[in-house]
């Protein structure tokens, strides 16, 4: 073969491997999936309870078959749905969230935004969230109708946790909860939810968007028993094994999905330490609906009594 038709045949098979790669992982970021996870918190003698983590929806509203998938989980019957943000990717998604989420907004629930919330998503080359952060923050763009948004989810019942500490009553148990804005942004207020977790609480949750190191590091020093966050995608593209190139924060990829403790080598027990749970989210940016080895998902997280030596999983 002459070297013109070598490099031709080559340069084929690589655009039918990019092809079927980009074809792999457009199916990939419509495949929703649902996470099944158990976590031990609760005092002895309490029954389980079922806490929906939601994050990363990033709803456009054309998007009748996520809009429908997260319709479904209505039927989860949970006792707490967790928002951690990024719900928005359109200046008008407000109404579409809000069907979608039905019957779950007549649960208790708890919420925080994230930089999707505040800002229109813009076309951006997706190779940049595989590079190292460069401080960069798309606040140019329009905002989007974050207020709204709040209002929405207020007036249904649910507690908004930007800056601010606040206590849900579920099940006969009390559930404390610490929340900031999106630390991505550097909107964050740790010093307003600083201190000691209420005491009396049965449950310490810690609410934030984006899991940067500083924030986890706070929730777990103040005795929050768990946190909860999303924003990374789950590194979106991975390697086949699942794991995350980056997590476009400060959190090491290890840890960039799934439950995981806080220092990363403490064990239950610990002082200063607690429960992570990143989700992987629902969405992507709308321009590049691409997920590669890592589903968009949902999390339904089972709380369950606290015995001695206890650990958690799927």
């Amino acid at each position: 073969m002459s070297t013109a038709r070598f490099l031709a045949a080559s340069a084929g098979a690589a655009t039918l491997a990019g092809l079927a790669a980009t074809g792999y992982g457009l199916s990939e970021a419509r495949r929703y999936t649902l996470r099944r996870v158990e976590v031990p918190l609760l005092p002895a003698g309490a029954r389980p309870l079922r806490v929906l983590h939601l994050s990363d929806l990033h709803v456009t509203p054309g998007q009748s078959r996520k809009l429908a998938w997260i319709r479904s989980l209505a039927a989860l019957q949970p006792d707490l749905v967790v928002d951690t943000g990024d719900n928005l990717s359109h200046r008008e998604a407000v109404p579409a969230v809000c069907d979608a989420l039905g019957p779950l907004l007549d649960v208790p629930g708890v919420f925080v935004h994230g930089s999707n919330d505040y800002f229109e998503p813009t076309m951006r080359n997706p190779l940049r969230y595989l590079l190292p952060d460069d401080g960069t923050r798309h606040t140019e763009s329009a905002q989007l109708p974050w207020r709204e948004l709040s209002q929405r989810f207020t007036e249904a019942g649910w507690r908004d946790l930007t800056n601010r500490r606040d206590a849900v009553e579920v099940q006969g148990l009390r559930l404390a909860f610490a929340g900031v804005d999106d630390p991505h942004l550097s909107y964050d207020r740790l010093d307003v939810v600083a201190g000691p977790a209420d005491p009396v609480a049965d449950v310490r949750l810690g609410v934030a968007h984006a899991p940067y190191l500083r924030v986890l590091d706070q929730y777990a020093t103040d005795g929050y028993d768990a946190v909860l966050a999303g924003h990374t995608h789950g590194g979106q593209v991975c390697l086949p094994t699942g794991r995350a190139l980056a997590t476009n924060c400060d959190l090491e990829p290890a840890r960039a999905r799934g439950l995981h403790r806080h220092p990363a080598d403490s064990r239950p027990g610990d002082p200063g330490s607690a429960w992570l749970h990143v989700s992987a989210g629902l969405g992507t940016n709308p321009y590049v609906r691409v997920r590669v080895a890592c589903r968009p998902e949902a999390t339904l997280l089972t709380l369950v009594p606290t015995s001695p030596g206890s650990t958690a999983g799927p």
